[in-house]
């Protein structure tokens, strides 16, 4: 085996390297779902609400670390990741110095020193991550309005996505389809929003006097 596997699977750095390939399998599976339409984090949940008063540490640690303000699939990743390089950095600054730190040790100690890394990173992707159709607004809301294909086209297969400014000037990425008497809808058109079935909305081609309203209220 090469010198770079011979360190990966080593046992002081197995529970880092374990996590690092479930982050990449995750991110990797998240991508390409996404590209056909469709995303994990619909099925594990869009969010993570947490509830906590001073007498629940852990619902406590989870809104510290941002639990509620971020996709929670979003939160595994990012959290894999930084475990993930915590424990290689802590263990290889071990071997620098000719200590041998058992992994049990090892694997709290980056846990730690993840947390208010977590904290920082996740409270920044929260300020640039589009939220979905539940944040905000009841999703209802969102028929008869104007919205971009983002990932498409949209036709009557698989869905796609588009996005959306609502009242609140808050962006939202929805799961669509075209409706049926449509045709395909490719990326960057404006589509109008006209129903919603159990699993996504339908859109058809907007108007032209709609997308003019809509881009002189944005002016």
């Amino acid at each position: 085996m090469s010198a770079l596997t011979d360190i990966l699977l080593a046992p002081d750095v197995r529970p880092f390297a374990a996590a690092a390939a479930i982050m990449v399998a995750l991110g990797g599976i998240e991508l390409l779902a996404t590209l056909v339409g469709f995303s994990i984090s619909e099925l594990v949940g869009k969010e993570v609400t947490v509830e906590a008063d001073h007498g629940n540490g852990l619902g406590g640690l989870f809104l510290w670390i941002n639990a509620g303000r971020l996709p929670l699939l979003i939160l595994i990743i990012l959290a894999l990741g930084v475990f993930s390089i915590a424990g290689f950095f802590l263990q290889g600054l071990a071997h620098g110095v000719g200590l041998s730190v058992p992994v049990s040790i090892a694997a709290l100690a980056a846990a730690a020193l993840s947390l208010p890394v977590i904290r920082v990173t996740s409270r920044g992707i929260a300020r640039i991550i589009p939220r979905d159709e539940t944040y905000a607004v009841d999703e209802a809301d969102f028929i008869g309005h104007v919205a971009e294909v983002s990932i498409g086209p949209l036709d009557q297969g698989l869905p796609g996505r588009v996005r959306l400014k609502d009242v609140f000037g808050n962006w939202h990425s929805l799961v669509a389809r075209a409706s049926p008497e449509s045709t395909p809808l490719p990326v960057g058109a404006s589509v109008l929003l006209v129903d919603r079935d159990a699993k996504s909305f339908i859109a058809i081609s907007a108007p032209a006097d709609l997308i003019a309203q809509q881009r002189s209220d944005r002016a």
